[in-house]
């Protein structure tokens, strides 16, 4: 759809910054709908698009802001496109748009109904509460990982997301060389990463996991081996909070 609208209508993708609903419904997928060419918009007096523009918000829901329309109209002014304003583009763009729109619906019902069924199982809030973990990650950590009791210990927590270093070999294989043995889950390996990159990106006070990536950092450590480490202690800190809730209840 970028591509496309590269062709009739450059930097539409940019003029909104608004996230993404949690039905998937984007802003300026939506916009594109309606003003699929900038020609559909600089042609008109700014009067005309503000008020269409004012129709068109209140019509998806979006909040109206005169100001706003007023720099989407000059956004779309001075362009140099390479698609034509007739049927057969407008009819390339509105596809892509639907064909995008329907994904993402379908994405979001489908992270809804995870997070609906994580929510179901005891240990969510405390999952939940630990810092950088959203509903989207929570849901996939749970997944992933499953009831964490069938764990020996956080030990075999660890090997299971295929962090902890391979077992020592001999001959010329030494000790100091090894890394991650990544056989365990890559996917769980992911949702982590993802939660890692929150923690240094959002940098909390006091946080044990978040704390143990800058002293990996400080020993001269690189920014994916201090990852690596800060997702270690994270899994290590998410089995004895979820044991210790176990052992609770």
């Amino acid at each position: 759809l970028i591509s496309l609208t590269d062709k009739t209508f450059p930097g539409v993708n940019e003029l909104f910054s608004s996230p993404e609903r949690a039905d998937g419904h984007q802003k300026w997928v939506d916009f594109v709908m309606t003003f699929w060419h900038c020609d559909c918009i600089c042609r008109v007096s700014e009067k005309a698009f503000t008020e269409r523009y004012q129709k068109w918000r209140k019509r998806k829901g979006y909040h109206f802001s005169a100001e706003k329309a007023l720099d989407v109209y000059a956004g779309s002014c001075g362009h140099f496109t390479t698609l034509p304003k007739n049927d057969n583009t407008k009819l390339l763009i509105t596809t892509a748009a639907q064909q995008l729109l329907a994904g993402k619906i379908t994405l979001a019902a489908l992270r809804a109904e995870m997070t609906r069924l994580a929510k179901q199982l005891p240990e969510y809030d405390t999952v939940r509460a630990m810092y950088g973990v959203g509903e989207t990650t929570a849901a996939q950590l749970m997944a992933e990982i499953g009831d964490v009791r069938r764990f020996k210990n956080k030990h075999s927590l660890i090997a299971y997301a295929g962090i902890d270093a391979p077992p020592y070999q001999s001959g010329a294989f030494h000790a100091s060389e090894r890394h991650i043995s990544k056989r365990g889950n890559s996917y769980l390996r992911k949702t982590g990463y993802e939660i890692m990159q929150s923690l240094i990106k959002h940098k909390p006070a006091d946080n044990a996991v978040y704390d143990f990536i800058q002293k990996k950092r400080s020993e001269g450590k690189c920014g994916k081996e201090a990852m690596i480490a800060g997702l270690n202690k994270f899994l290590r800190v998410y089995y004895g909070k979820v044991m210790e809730f176990y052992s609770e209840h």
